[in-house]
């Protein structure tokens, strides 16, 4: 039997009962449904019937065909969490605000069901990266993320004071809130608002962005995706915070060393429909394009 895993922003009412209207047609369709069993108390109460119950691990999703996710970008990754290493794509129906990892919107969910259900669907891979963290030469914590590693104070009242360093050479020596290490699909996210350039997702390359940097020189900063970004915590006086993905965190004591890599595991995203990543930008970000007049609008309109 084809199995699809559920990962549902249960708080939320709207997610609920789209989810067991989802499940319903995706059983009509022949398929099972897995669903947590931290969420299934609240689903089974919506009305939703799962052939399985797992587990919320690493590996919950193995054996699934997708993973189908009804939130926002933090349930999204959520599920590349579960899904991360099995080979399980992750398939995103956006109930939040911006929802950039997602690929459908809930008024969409007949098509996300006909797409499963016929197989329709792509499977693209989205670049990672793995973190490790070292204190007096010895790794003291490691971790992955698929948006972004972020190196932030500790203390609201104090400035963290870091060297940054590319390939095993230094770049330069900032105060600042922080750093945002980020991958092309994180370009989206913390390092869109730290002032970081976006990326096409299709582009393989690493970002080091600074936040609210005390220093002449402090510009984001695009790399090849085989350089090794380092951020060394010095001065004495401040301590700081390694966020992954806002999810994850480990203390940052004075002369920790955080190293980010590109991942060894991607995480894989289904796609319903081949999508123009400027279109999705303008969609998600509702950018004003008024009066454009590019060659395939002057073709439709037949204009010379």
């Amino acid at each position: 039997m084809r199995t699809i895993l559920l990962a549902v922003h249960v708080a939320r009412d709207e997610a609920l009962k789209i989810a067991a209207t989802f499940a319903a047609d995706l059983r009509a369709g022949g398929l099972d449904v897995r669903v947590l069993d931290n969420e299934a108390a609240q689903l089974r109460a919506a009305g939703l019937e799962a052939t399985d119950v797992v587990a919320p691990d690493p590996g919950a999703a193995v054996g699934c065909e997708l993973a189908v996710v009804f939130g926002g970008d933090g349930t999204i990754l959520r599920a590349a969490e579960l899904c991360r290493g099995t080979d399980t794509p992750v398939l995103g129906v956006n109930l939040g605000h911006v929802g950039f990892l997602a690929e459908a919107d809930a008024e969409d969910l007949h098509d996300v069901v006909r797409g499963i259900v016929d197989r329709s669907y792509t499977v693209e891979e989205r670049l990672t990266v793995d973190v490790a963290v070292t204190v007096g030469g010895e790794i003291v914590a490691t971790n992955w993320a698929l948006n972004e590693a972020s190196v932030e104070k500790a203390a609201r009242e104090r400035m963290l004071e870091i060297v940054v360093e590319i390939d095993g050479r230094p770049v330069s020596r900032w105060g600042c809130d922080g750093v945002v290490c980020a991958t092309p699909t994180g370009s989206t996210a913390y390092n869109f608002s730290a002032g970081g350039p976006i990326v096409w997702p299709e582009v393989s390359a690493l970002l080091m962005v600074p936040i609210s940097a005390h220093a002449l020189f402090a510009r984001p900063l695009v790399v090849s995706p085989d350089s090794t970004l380092a951020i060394e915590i010095v001065g004495g006086q401040s301590t700081g915070v390694l966020w992954c993905d806002g999810r994850r965190a480990a203390d940052l004591p004075f002369g920790a060393r955080v190293e980010v890599r590109k991942g060894a595991t991607p995480v894989r995203l289904a796609r319903l429909q081949p999508a123009v990543f400027t279109d999705r930008l303008v969609r998600k970000f509702d950018l004003p394009i008024n009066g454009w007049r590019g060659a395939a609008e002057r073709r439709q309109r037949g204009d010379a």
